[in-house]
């Protein structure tokens, strides 16, 4: 009896474990750039680590790719002009792949935007044309498909919808920034529409949104063209917005917490600041505003009190202090960079021409790079975030999948 018990324990702990080195939606288990792994290389060795596999053929775009058990999900526009998922085995080996509708065909950035998010037996995205789709894990059936951003009279924006889903309980979320709808809820098994955000009427600005708990009350926050924004997840009530305006309405970086400290960012010089959120998530105080730190839409990673993310007119990597807004260093060897963090460290992919993945300790004392490697060289732009999961490193570049062997030897 004693060892049954000792063995379902650790069969548990096993499955935990096991689960916590997938990355199942956008920037990881949490959707804030931290990715669960340990035992990876804290330095590189000349070059970069080893290129475990390329997969080519997974078409246009610059979304995310999500990883889960033995397989790999990501989307794409082939010449078709049709949005794909993708399934992938971990070689890199196609297993199938299924269209799911048309995708944007922006001259500047055509293709797929958004990272599968992967739930249960389920797996959702959003095309940039603004319809959710959910789909089955085992073969990509669709098993429905709603055009959010027709049906809730969606605003036009310059680069079409660029996010990624986030779910929460029974709830599916989607931004197509319509009147009284800059953000729905629909169920997740069937899309039936359960709520809209009355009173906010906001177009979407390429920001995919999170979900935080304060004192059991479940928030959305995300940023719409010109704010912040909090949203009962129950009722869909707008608790709180706060004003930001940056150039072209681009507010892609979604906001971060560390306890009631909420961080957001923008690029162009506008930056950002620091939001104290109510113990119940009703409202929120200003709390300081920074210029230094102006993300576009590369992200940024909290860890331990402390922000780090890439400029975009600053050029410069940055660390702040969260809770003063003090900056603590700046690198400018690093720019327009996507960062993620693993394992003490933080990865810096550098676009939109450059294509340079570097290593960096992640510390508030110091900037200090431990190496850096190019991805590749081509006509497209560097702009997907990284993936890290089962001690590698997934980078979308141009058509094609890199994975890196990243485990410490």
């Amino acid at each position: 009896m004693k060892f049954t018990a000792w063995a379902v324990v650790a069969l548990s702990l096993f499955t935990f474990a096991a689960q916590a080195a997938d990355s199942p939606q956008f920037r990881g288990p949490d959707r804030d750039g931290i990715f669960p792994e340990k035992g990876l290389m804290q330095a590189w060795p000349e070059g970069g680590p080893a290129l475990a596999w390329k997969a080519e053929g997974i078409g246009a775009g610059y979304a995310s790719v999500s990883v889960v058990g033995d397989t790999l999900f990501a989307t794409g526009m082939l010449p078709d002009e049709q949005g794909y998922l993708f399934a992938l085995d971990t070689n890199g080996a196609i297993k199938w792949k299924v269209p799911y509708g048309p995708e944007t065909l922006d001259k500047q950035a055509p293709g797929a935007r958004s990272a599968p998010t992967v739930d249960g037996d389920r797996v959702y995205i959003i095309s940039g044309k603004g319809v959710v789709v959910c789909m089955a894990v085992a073969d990509g059936k669709i098993l429905w498909q709603r055009d959010a951003f027709t049906e809730f009279k969606g605003q036009d924006i310059a680069w079409a919808i660029a996010e990624s889903p986030c779910i929460d309980g029974d709830l599916v979320f989607s931004t197509p920034g319509g009147p009284d709808a800059s953000v729905v809820a629909l169920n997740k098994m069937d899309g039936t529409p359960v709520w809209t955000s009355k009173g906010l009427s906001e177009a979407h600005s390429y920001c995919s949104p999170d979900v935080f708990d304060f004192g059991g009350k479940r928030v959305l926050v995300t940023m719409t063209a010109k704010s912040v924004v909090g949203i009962d997840v129950k009722t869909g009530a707008v608790l709180w917005t706060h004003p930001h305006e940056t150039d072209y309405d681009i507010h892609a970086v979604t906001p971060v917490l560390q306890g009631n400290m909420l961080y957001y960012t923008a690029g162009y010089g506008s930056g950002g600041g620091m939001l104290e959120v109510a113990p119940d998530g009703s409202a929120i105080t200003p709390k300081w505003t920074d210029k230094t730190l102006d993300s576009q839409h590369h992200g940024v990673v909290l860890v331990d009190g402390y922000i780090y993310g890439a400029g975009h007119n600053g050029k410069q990597l940055v660390c702040l202090e969260l809770a003063t807004g003090k900056v603590m260093w700046t690198a400018p060897e690093i720019s327009q960079a996507v960062t993620v963090y693993a394992d003490g460290m933080l990865y810096t992919y550098e676009g939109p021409r450059k294509g340079i993945m570097s290593l960096v300790k992640c510390t508030p004392n110091g900037y200090e790079r431990t190496g850096s490697f190019v991805v590749a060289k081509g006509r497209d732009k560097h702009w997907t975030h990284p993936t890290i999961a089962n001690g590698r490193l997934y980078v979308r570049y141009d058509g094609a999948l890199y994975a890196y062997d990243i485990k410490a030897k």
